[in-house]
């Protein structure tokens, strides 16, 4: 398997919730990808896989993670001349679900 041509940041999330916000800082232009653990597998593996982001021209940037799961932040030069030096934080944790007791439905006979 062939790994990518070029230098990259990688910034393992962890399990998050829908919802919840990041944001990344950096220090030049340039290629923020949010991945899923299977895309992020298939980045590694130079093949085609999706993710959200793309070019960052300005700094901090915010990306809402879309679906609860294990994510992983990449921000890569590919394109471009240098390495951006970068750091994410988390802005907004989604909330935990709130569980309620099911109403207790009584019906008369």
């Amino acid at each position: 398997m062939s790994k990518p041509a070029f230098r990259y940041s990688h910034y393992d999330l962890n399990e998050q919730r829908a919802g919840t916000v990041i944001e990344i800082t950096l220090s030049a232009i340039a290629n923020v990808r949010l991945m899923n653990s299977s895309n992020f597998e298939r980045f590694t593996e130079t093949l085609k896989h999706q993710f959200l982001g793309g070019v960052a021209k300005k700094s901090p940037i915010r990306l809402s993670i879309p679906e609860t799961g294990h994510w992983h932040l990449v921000v890569d030069m590919e394109g471009h001349n240098g390495m951006a030096e970068s750091s994410v934080k988390m802005i907004d944790k989604a909330p935990a679900p709130r569980m309620q007791k099911a109403a207790e439905v009584v019906t008369a006979r």
